[in-house]
């Protein structure tokens, strides 16, 4: 391991109490140095015992260290030197995993276990599952949803609380409905009025005489009318060719004569 100096003017020996603070992995973290300001004739340094890593992903501004794109092996001690007097940090990095078992999506009345799970050097942060508009118990990183309802749809968040810092991970839930089967039927009111239509027609053609249908009747009708009308066809056929013969008989007579 070597000593990485980011920024130095003069060496200094005095010691002050440190801070210690807390980052997420692939977050950004701000390490103060302990002091708003510092003149140049005296010492402002900020050493880092790590790789050359951890070195490009630093970067100072003011009396700050900023690292980006934090790692769980960027948790270490901090050295800061200004006016003469050394500020010794502590980086805790810890990772916040959130599930949802069985799965995220979800179907009501059924069961779930939200788990809010902090891995590394998180020195006793407290843990809760946070939701607007509904209650929830505090401190619990393990949340039980019996039975599960449309009011648990929607984005959830797991708060992390190390001392004055708060981290935060979302995680969606989408609880599905059962389909609404929409079949066909006939409205009651209608398939009475075809009931009803039904035992009519079959009641008018039970009463028809000699144990006929109406139906029968009918077309015995139309025959009958059908035969009488041929039957005067028939005889005004004959009238007609008599007559035609009769003057045909006329007519030859007349003739001879």
């Amino acid at each position: 391991m070597k000593v990485i100096v980011l920024f130095v003017f003069v060496l200094g020996a005095l010691s002050a109490a440190g801070e210690d603070f807390f980052a997420k992995v692939g977050g950004k973290v701000t390490l103060n140095c302990g002091v708003s300001s510092y003149t140049h004739s005296s010492l402002f340094l900020f050493s880092v015992l790590g790789g050359v890593d951890l070195a490009r992903r630093s970067v100072v501004r003011e009396t700050n260290l900023e690292i980006s794109s934090v790692k769980e092996t960027d948790a270490r001690e901090f050295k800061c030197l200004a006016d003469g007097t050394r500020h010794e940090h502590s980086l805790s990095v810890f990772s916040v995993l959130v599930s949802v078992k069985p799965s995220a999506v979800l179907k009501l009345n059924d069961e779930a276990t939200l788990q809010c799970e902090v891995k590394g050097q998180h020195h006793g942060c407290d843990v809760e599952w946070r939701r607007l508009n509904t209650y929830l118990p505090s401190n619990t990183s393990t949340l039980q949803l019996k039975p599960v309802k449309t009011s648990h749809n929607g984005p959830w968040l797991c708060i992390v609380t190390c001392g004055r810092n708060t981290f935060i991970e979302p995680l969606a839930i989408t609880v599905q409905e059962p389909p609404t089967t929409t079949t066909t039927t006939t409205p009651p009111t209608t398939l009475k009025n075809i009931t009803s239509f039904v035992t009519s027609v079959q009641g008018t053609a039970n009463d028809c005489p000699l144990g006929l249908s109406c139906w029968m009747w009918i077309a015995i009708g139309v025959c009958c009318q059908f035969g009488m009308l041929l039957i005067v066809c028939v005889i005004v056929l004959c009238k007609c060719m008599r007559r035609r013969t009769v003057c045909e008989e006329r007519r030859s007579s007349n003739t001879y004569v």
